[in-house]
């Protein structure tokens, strides 16, 4: 009877440690292989693919590519957008504008990794650039000397030529369209002698384009020309929506003529 409770015993403590054991060994099993297993989690830089049918417009420049007087808040970018939607175009779009920017800080921008990464993908590249450089928030006004003016437009066609060259050095296959200047103090003192300072700079900045494969010029003095009042924000310098949708209007249809494709 001893013997038996003895064995008896004896059986259930082995069997006790045996489960221990088990679950001792499980319990191991799960965390080594846990550790082993790590989640896989997209790094910084990764995005999602754009689709190949898919065309990409990545805007660069000054107020005028932010849509700054327009109410909408799309600017001539958004409105180009909207446009090739409603032509059955699927676009993905990346606007890299900024107010006040002039030529120099462009070229300047471009030197960024995350801008040369999306200049690198873009299908179609669309500026606005130089009002800024020419205008000087209208000082330019108080001296259109001749010296002073061709001192301004040297710059800005250096400082033009390597923002198409810094393009084309990370993406060689992307149209570039440049929307010209117009002239907002048309109808102030001096503003037909600045119209002129403006057609000048407008047929230099052509010239310096038609050297480069695939960049394009796109005229907007001729929109402005006529109906200035009517096409100006309330700040008498930059579009209104209306004046917007003209600009759109042209580069859009350029675009589309093209196909968009690189």
């Amino acid at each position: 009877m001893h013997s038996n409770k003895v064995r008896f015993i004896t059986a259930f403590a082995v069997l006790t440690c045996l489960l221990w054991l088990f679950g001792l060994g499980w319990s191991v099993k799960d965390y080594l292989i846990g550790a082993g297993s790590t989640a896989s989690l997209p790094s910084s830089s990764e995005e999602p693919s754009i689709p190949s049918n898919q065309l990409k417009i990545v805007a660069l420049g000054d107020s005028l590519t932010r849509g700054t007087g327009d109410i909408e808040g799309k600017g001539y970018v958004g409105y180009v957008s909207d446009q090739l939607k409603q032509g059955g175009m699927e676009i993905s779009l990346i606007n890299l504008g900024i107010k006040g920017l002039v030529s120099s800080e462009l070229a300047e921008q471009l030197k960024e990794k995350e801008v040369g990464r999306q200049v690198g993908q873009a299908d179609v590249i669309l500026m606005t650039i130089g009002g800024n450089d020419l205008f000087l928030g209208g000082q330019t006004l108080s001296d259109l000397s001749e010296a002073s003016i061709k001192g301004l437009e040297d710059a800005y066609q250096s400082n033009l030529k390597t923002i198409i060259t810094s393009i084309q050095a990370v993406n060689k296959e992307a149209a570039i369209y440049l929307l010209g200047l117009y002239n907002p103090f048309r109808e102030l003192q001096n503003g037909e002698l600045m119209s002129s300072v403006v057609r000048d700079w407008n047929a230099k900045t052509a010239d310096t384009l038609a050297k480069y494969p695939k960049a394009v010029f796109i005229p907007t003095y001729d929109l402005f020309q006529q109906n200035t009042g009517s096409l100006l924000f309330t700040d008498h310098f930059h579009p209104n929506e209306k004046g917007y949708r003209l600009m759109a209007e042209r580069a859009a249809a350029l675009i589309a003529e093209a196909g968009g494709q690189r």
